[in-house]
């Protein structure tokens, strides 16, 4: 058994935390969270962290903007990994402000080993991620019980070569829900491929748009029809998409505001 001292680590000049920002209402901010972000001197941000959340930091925080879109990266990964030891070096307190989970598709494993590597310690501090946060915005639990007993959480990024390599016949079975990150795009191989490993078409599906901010958008469909639904409704990323039964657990006008449900009529 590892021997961890329980007591709460001081953030001092010269390291790094990596900070999860959640999906951006700052009301899913943890106070832990909150806490490295009122200590930052310096923030290196991404494109998916809230202006409500950046306005946090305090009046004397340097901002550095490293925002990405797919296929179009302001700042390479190697650059964002460089620049966190450079800003450490410089003896400042170095937040890196990550949109949901800095270890949940968020590359804070690869910053985390670089910054180790250069001798610079640094701070893990856990934030929502989109899969729980959104779905419970839009009033999905991702399990149920008696109607999924598990959830798969992936990347729909698709490689270089324009595959998507993922173990489709895994994903095949009717009680569990499967949710895909920066899918919209690849829609159409997502559902093409997992109907041909089995899966239902009519399996009920949701596409969250911008989740748990004030404009969030929720289109319901089902499996075959979702790159329609994103044509039809003009669908852009930031967008979550969830795939299984427990999309239709809650009729649609029992949500009336953000993660907010109420009886019928």
């Amino acid at each position: 058994m590892d021997n961890i001292n329980s007591t709460k680590q001081a953030f001092v000049a010269g390291e790094v935390a990596l900070v999860g920002a959640g999906p951006g209402d700052p009301d899913l901010l943890t106070l832990q969270a909150y806490r490295f972000i009122q200590q930052a001197e310096v923030a290196i941000y991404d494109r998916l962290v809230s202006q409500e959340i950046m306005a946090l930091l305090p009046d004397t925080c340097e901002r550095v903007y490293v925002g990405k879109m797919q296929a179009s990266h302001r700042v390479p990964q190697e650059g964002i990994n460089q620049l966190l030891v450079d800003h450490a070096l410089q003896n400042k307190k170095v937040v890196r402000l990550k949109g949901g989970d800095p270890f949940v598709f968020g590359r804070g494993g690869e910053e985390a080993q670089f910054l180790l590597s250069h001798g610079i310690a640094c701070h893990i501090v856990p934030g929502m991620t989109a899969a729980s946060a959104c779905s419970s915005y839009a009033g999905i639990p991702l399990t149920h019980r008696k109607v999924s007993r598990s959830c798969t959480l992936i990347t729909g990024h698709v490689q270089e070569n324009g595959e998507l390599d993922l173990p489709w016949q895994s994903l095949n079975d009717s009680e569990q829900t499967v949710v895909f990150y920066m899918g919209i795009k690849s829609l159409p191989i997502i559902t093409k491929q997992l109907i041909n490993a089995g899966r239902d078409a009519n399996t009920p599906a949701a596409l969250i748009r911008n989740g748990t901010h004030a404009d969030q958008q929720i289109v319901h469909g089902n499996l075959i029809t979702l790159p329609d639904l994103v044509l039809k409704h003009n669908i852009k990323p930031p967008t979550l998409v969830i795939i299984g039964d427990v999309v239709n657990t809650f009729d649609s006008e029992q949500l009336t505001n953000l993660g907010y449900l109420q009886p019928k009529g």
